[in-house]
């Protein structure tokens, strides 16, 4: 080959592969600019797919756990409710249905007759109490009530309840029976069975610190332990506190 040629096709070759190397560029942009623009066109598409589905619903895992749930009328305590009625049912009397006490009474418990008057028949009651309740069946109860009388005397009524399913509504159902009262339950022996003498540092101890908790002359904080935190009965009682007694433990009743 003649150097003529030569150098003619050497001088060629520059241009083509600098042509060759732009149109590969040209691709590259090309097909970054298709990318570009599906993702654009995605996103629209994207939104008004997740519009067309609706609100995803997310299933709670189930618990190993079993939740018990009371019923709110097993829950009820209709105590107070047949103390209330107890109370105004003793002060009434079928002779005066008009009175408070025994329209009190009849909207308690509308199907009860109020009691018959009696010659000779106790007087009120000075105070009644509710001091049991027991469940007997659904929504059905039995409140046993006691009524003091002012000459020291008790008598113990048992009165039938029954309780919506709410829980929140009673009635009386039946007039209150005479009952006899509940036993003494056995009471256990003291474990403070031993005497601190008068003079010791803990009698002293316990008799500053009622002092100024019950009188409020003082400053209660000297006599707790460190993070503990009491403030005097306020208004304060009693002006004097007099300690007659104080019992400890065999450990500590002989703590001076």
């Amino acid at each position: 080959m003649c150097p003529g040629k030569q150098a003619s096709e050497s001088d060629a070759s520059p241009p083509v592969a600098a042509g060759a190397r732009l149109e590969k560029m040209r691709r590259r942009v090309r097909l970054s600019r298709l990318a570009l623009f599906t993702a654009i066109a995605a996103g629209p598409v994207a939104l008004g797919v997740a519009v067309m589905s609706g609100p995803t619903t997310v299933a709670a895992a189930p618990s190993d756990k079993t939740a018990v749930v009371r019923g709110a009328a097993a829950a009820a305590d209709p105590g107070g409710y047949a103390q209330v009625f107890v109370d105004a049912w003793l002060r009434s009397s079928a002779d005066d249905a008009n009175s408070a006490q025994a329209r009190l009474a009849q909207s308690l418990a509308p199907d009860v007759d109020l009691p018959d008057p009696v010659a000779g028949a106790r007087p009120k009651p000075a105070a009644v109490t509710a001091v049991r309740s027991a469940q007997r069946g659904d929504g059905e109860w039995a409140v046993t009530v006691a009524a003091q009388y002012a000459d020291g005397r008790l008598r113990y009524f048992v009165v039938p309840v029954t309780a919506d399913a709410s829980g929140f509504s009673f009635a009386v159902t039946g007039v209150p029976g005479v009952v006899a009262g509940p036993a003494r339950a056995a009471v256990g022996k003291s474990p403070y069975g031993v005497s601190v003498p008068s003079d010791g540092d803990l009698s002293l101890a316990v008799g500053e610190f009622f002092g100024v908790y019950l009188t409020g002359a003082g400053e209660v904080d000297r006599y707790l332990a460190p993070g503990v935190k009491l403030s005097p009965v306020s208004p304060a009682p009693y002006t004097a506190v007099a300690v007659q007694r104080v019992s400890g433990t065999a450990q500590d009743g002989g703590a001076r």
